[in-house]
Parts: C-alpha cells; structure tokens; sequence
C-alpha cells in the first residue's frame, strides 16, 4: 500500500473519529439544554407541556410538604408522580433540544468558513490596501487571487475564475465565475482556485449570505408555522377542556363518596392532555428543517418547508432541470445534392474556433465518425462569433470564401441576401429535427446551405419516473422553454409533464404562477437569473439556485447550495413528510389519550361503583397501579419517538384519502393497542414492588 493510501485511511479514521465525538457532545449539550428549558419563560411557549410543569411543581410541593395541603395518600405514591412528571418534560425538551443541536453543530461547521480573513481593497485612487474582511462595507471593491478566500458577499465585476464552493455546499468540484451574466455572484467564505477576480462587495459586516446561513440553521429562533400554529390551538383548547374537567372532578366525586386526592388529579390530567405530540411538536418542526438542511438546501423559514409539502403546481425550467442542457451535435443531415461528408466537413471548419459546447461537440462528432478536414483551413481565417442579432457564428476564410453555422431561418436569410437558393428539404428537415425534440443548425458557405446540424438536448434519466410520482401527489409540472411549440411539445412528451411553456418570457412564468394561484393552488418553481426573481418572489415556494445572480437569491425562499434544479422534487417530498410525521404522531397521541383514558378512569371509580369493574377490561391491579402505569407509559413513549420525530416518517406518493387510511390503520389502531399493552406490563411489574 503506497504511502497516499496510508494517509487517505488516517485522514477517514480522524474523520469518523471527530464524528463520533460529535455526536456524544451534542448529546451532552442536548441533555443540558433539557434542563436549562425547564425555566418557565422556555416552558410557557409549549402551553402544554407548561401545563405538566405546573403538575410537577404542584407534586413536588406536596410531597415535601403532605401536611400543609392534607395530603393523605402514600408518600411513594407522591414522590413517584413527582419523578415521572420530571422525567416527562425532560424528555419533551430532550427532543426539541437535540432536533436544535444537529442544526447547532451544522452552524459550527459552517462558522469555520467565516474565520478572520484579509482581503485587498481598490482605492479610490485604485491602488490595493490590504484590511480586515470584517471591515469591508457594501459597495467596497476588492481583487481576490488565485489561492485567496473570498472576503465576503458580492458580484464580479471584473474576471473570470473557478471558485471552490465545497465549505459553503460541500461539492469538491469548482464553479466557473464571471463578470456579467447569471453566474456572477459569490459567497463569502468561498475560495478562488484560478485566475483572478475583481468583486464589488454586496453586504454589510453580519449581513452576509453565510451568516444568514449560520442563523437559520441554528434554528434557534424558528417560528411556528400556520397549520402547527393551528395545531397547536386545537391541543391547547383540549388541554384546556381537561384542566376544567379534572378540576371540577371533586366536586362530583364526593356524591360517590370518593376523595380524590391532589396528585391523583395530577396524574389524571397529565395522562389525558396530549403530552405526547404536545413534547414532540416543536421538534417535528425543526427537524423538518434540518432535513432540508442536510439536502443542502437553506431554508429562509419552516414556512417555506411546510409550503413545499402542500404544492400543487411545480413549474421547471426545461434546460438544466428536464433535460442535461447541452445541446451537442447528434447527426450532419445533408440537404439537396450535398453528401453527409461535405456538410460534416464544412461544419467542422466552421467550428474549428468555436470554444462553446455546441462547437466542441461538432468536432467530437468527426471523431467519432472518422471524417477528416483540412484543419488549418478552419484555423487560418477570421473567426465570427456568435452574436444575438445575427443568431449565427462561422469564419471568413483567407480565400474570400465566408463559412456560417447558426439558427436555420437566420442562415437562410443570410443565403438570400447573397443571392442564393433554399433547398426544399431544409424546411422538411429542420422540422424533424424540432418535432424530436432536437435543435437544428444550418451550415452554409456563401450562397450554398449544405445541410442542417441535429443538436440534441437529452432528457435527463429517470425524470419520467419522477413526474409520474409527482402526479400520483396530486402535483402538477408545468415546463417552461424557450424552444419552439413544436421542440417543447416532443420534451414535454419524453420527460412526462403535465403541461409547458414554450418561447416562454419572465412575464410568462409570473402568469402561470398567478393563474394557479388565483384557481386556489400553491405554486413552487425553481430559477437562478435576475429575470428570475420576479416569479420567485410570486411562487409561494421559490428555490434559487446558489450559483444564481444575488436578485434571484433575496426573492426566493429557499436556496439550493448545490445549484440542482431538480432538487425542487425531493423538497417537495420532504415537506410532505413533514405534514405526515406531525399528522400521525397527532392522531397516535390523541389515540393514546383513548386507551389512557379506558386504563384510568375504570380502575379509579371502579371501587366506588362497582359496575365500572365491567369497563377495566386491561383488569389492572389497583387504582393507584392504574394511574403510575399510564404514567410512566406517558413518559416512556416520549424518548421511544423521538427517532420517528427526526427521521420522519417514510413517504410514498398517494391519495389523500389512501394516506387517512394508512394514518388511521397504523397511527389510530397502533396507538390504541401500544397503550392497551404497554399500561398492563408496566401495571404488572409495579405489583412486584408494591
């Protein structure tokens, strides 16, 4: 084994090393920070489980205290509902606290990114003074080398280079960075590999893309959404109706002639307000965003992700997104008299100066098909690039001899300008090229079109698959292209969608997104340009891509650190199963609050009337049994489902109606039945002791 192996190997051992002690720190932190929010001003923002603080205290007071409140049960009976209330909470803030922790550490990983740098700031005078980056302010300009970091946010404005984006994106592989364009802007943090740049400095001190990162994924300070929002009222409201039942319990036991004793009434409270959902909401939440994180995909707001699950409409950009977006040379067609290798020929002296990718894939295409060319030909002349007015590049060879290759209704006119004749199969040919999906290039020399050019963008694999998912979602996809009706149609049938946008404008994606919008349905689209940002801004949810302009990233809600349009999908996807974990931990807490509510109330009454024996069908040993059992069982399931309330749960595409089901079937019956089983085994063991 040579000697890099070796070191490969030690670098993976330290990494694996420094994880696991990661992991066991931010355990520790987790289990500090469930003590530390036991303070009330934590508590009160949870009513509920604020509710079984007050449990606690109470508890807690009378048994140091039996005397002062007349308590007359037994003092082990006191002292054990005081321990299961606190383990209750500690548990409930264990969850919220160790869901913040995995967004605390990823903030500590991205904070190394933002360490003290220097960075070499253009005077007015324009000579470079080197200062702290922490001292730059918005509209600074600064010239950033090969080998330096980055100093802060901002758009170049002069350059072209290759920028290491792995500290902010985790991808090892640079990004090509230029002045003007989409692809202009860049992140603090970030590192040049080549070349140099000149950037003007887009933020202020604290205000950066990083440390808004750093912020967000802290989570600290997440706010609540508005179906948790919603939630939320709905828990309280019952907890509420309990408090009144419970409280005004004593004064219809007495006609029974039972006393209910203060932490009999605790722990029956308790058992019967939703604690469950109640202590694993909050994390519910922030962990829905940390998943999204660890996508690698910013958030702005839980908001956005919980949006991201109730879409409707998804509208995608056809290239880049649908399909690879390199549209390279498949086949030379010739046209009229001409051989395949007359047009391959003059294509590739055409081509022979053309750096862009349709160019390069010209003289691939040669290779592949063994065709030779006289390449000093093509490298001896003047060459044309390619310009928007003209929709046409070539080369003007030394002889006087004028080679063109572009869009074929702008080679056509250039022909007849020149006097020249239009064979009848260009047309024929060129919509056959177009109705495949493909993008035809004419090649001609002076007065004489020798044949069309089949460039073809290629539907990326698997996307069918996706969309035939999405629709099974009850998701709309609408593709937006600036291709022809026809070429947009062949994409649109190949990829799958539902729907799409040719010749398509900024204005034309504001208007489908309006139109869905006014029909009811929330819209999400994808985008990275400043024209985008509009219909960012409109979309409900708006992902911009990382490598897009610094306009496209403001309007959006969520930022894609790996400049993956298709990553909207699986955004989607996780939004969704954020709904669905809230949604069944919801109705397996309101059912346990069912089966609790057949184990307490029987065994407590079942002394006083003893017709209610008829109802203990889980036969428990003795009312106070009865009460620990469920308990304990209320402060156990806690812990048990915190991994589902991290992890979430699995999604698969289905129909409302088939998901109620499937919630019902294995969150309704499955949190009736736990409890049924879970209270007896627990009842059984406490007679042991007692």
């Amino acid at each position: 084994m040579g000697k890099s192996h070796i070191y490969i190997n030690e670098q993976e051992n330290k990494l694996q090393e420094g994880k696991n002690a990661f992991n066991k720190e931010m355990l520790y932190q987790a289990i500090k920070d469930s003590f530390i929010k036991l303070h009330p001003k934590s508590m009160i923002h949870n009513p509920i489980m604020f509710v079984v603080e007050i449990g606690f205290i109470l508890s807690l007071l009378i048994t140091i205290f039996p005397g002062v409140f007349g308590s007359e049960i037994e003092p082990w009976f006191n002292v054990s509902v005081t321990l299961i209330l606190l383990f209750t909470l500690l548990f409930a803030n264990f969850a919220e606290a160790i869901a913040e922790g995995r967004g605390k550490a990823q903030a500590a990983s991205l904070k190394q990114s933002k360490k003290a740098s220097k960075a070499k700031k253009v005077t007015e005078k324009g000579n470079i003074q080197t200062i702290l980056s922490s001292d730059l302010r918005k509209g600074d300009v600064v010239v950033v080398a090969q080998g330096d970091t980055i100093p802060s946010d901002g758009e170049i404005i002069e350059g072209i280079a290759s920028v290491d984006e792995s500290a902010i994106t985790g991808e090892s592989a640079p990004v090509l960075k230029e002045a003007g364009g989409d692809f202009s802007s860049v992140t603090g943090g970030t590192k040049v590999v080549s070349d140099e740049i000149k950037i003007r400095i887009t933020s202020d001190p604290g205000e950066s893309f990083l440390d808004r990162m750093i912020s967000l994924v802290e989570g600290a300070e997440r706010q609540k959404t508005p179906n948790e929002i919603a939630l939320n009222t709905v828990l309280t409201s019952l907890t509420l109706i309990f408090v009144i039942v419970v409280v005004t319990l004593p004064f219809f036991s007495r006609y029974l002639g039972i006393q209910l004793e203060i932490p009999m009434l605790i722990a029956l409270l308790v058992c019967l307000i939703p604690t469950t959902i109640g202590g694993l909401l909050s994390a519910i939440g922030i962990a829905g965003m940390d998943r999204v994180t660890k996508f690698n995909v910013l958030a702005m707001s839980g908001k956005a992700v919980e949006a991201a699950g109730d879409v409707n409409t998804i509208i995608l950009d056809k290239t880049g997104t649908i399909t690879f977006g390199n549209r390279l040379a498949y086949q030379f067609i010739p046209v009229g008299q001409h051989k395949e290798e007359v047009v391959a020929e003059w294509a590739a002296i055409s081509s022979a100066q053309d750096e862009t990718p349709e160019g390069r894939s010209v003289l691939q295409l040669l290779d592949q098909k063994n065709v030779q060319y006289d390449k000093k030909l093509g490298l001896s002349g003047q060459f044309i690039e390619f310009k928007a007015e003209t929709r046409m590049s070539g080369i003007d060879l030394l002889d006087g001899r004028k080679v063109r290759k572009g869009a074929v209704d702008s080679i056509v006119e250039w022909v007849k300008s020149q006097g020249g004749t239009i064979p009848e199969d260009v047309t024929l040919n060129r919509d056959l090229i177009a109705s495949e999906g493909g993008t035809p290039l004419a090649v001609a020399v002076d007065n004489i079109v020798y044949g069309l050019i089949y460039l073809k963008d290629t539907v990326k694999p698997g996307m069918k698959e996706r969309f035939d998912k999405l629709r099974k979602m009850g998701i709309k996809t609408v593709m937006c292209t600036g291709d022809n009706p026809l070429t947009a149609a062949t994409i649109a049938k190949e990829a799958g969608v539902d729907d799409f946008i040719a010749e398509s404008k900024p204005e034309d994606k504001i208007a489908v997104i309006r139109r869905e919008q006014a029909n009811g349905k929330l819209v999400a689209m994808t985008g990275d340009g400043t024209n985008d940002a509009p219909a960012l801004a409109q979309a409900d949810v708006g992902i911009a891509m990382n490598s897009g302009t610094i306009a496209a990233k403001e309007a959006a809600n969520m930022i894609d650190l790996d400049s993956d349009p298709t990553k909207l999908i699986e955004v989607v996807s996780i939004g969704k199963q954020l709904l669905m974990t809230r949604g069944a931990l919801t109705t397996f807490s309101i059912a346990n609050d069912i089966a609790k509510y057949f184990a307490i109330i029987p065994a407590m009454f079942m002394v006083a009337i003893p017709e209610m024996n008829a109802l203990n069908i889980m036969n428990l040993h003795s009312p106070m049994s009865a009460v620990l059992a469920a308990l304990l069982f209320n402060a156990l399931i806690i812990p048990l489902l915190i991994p589902l309330a991290m992890k979430g749960v699995s999604y698969k595409p289905m129909s409302s109606n088939q998901l109620l089901k499937k919630n019902l079937l294995i969150y309704g019956l499955g949190g009736i039945a736990v409890p049924f089983i879970g209270i007896k085994l627990i009842d059984m063991i406490l007679q042991v002791f007692f």
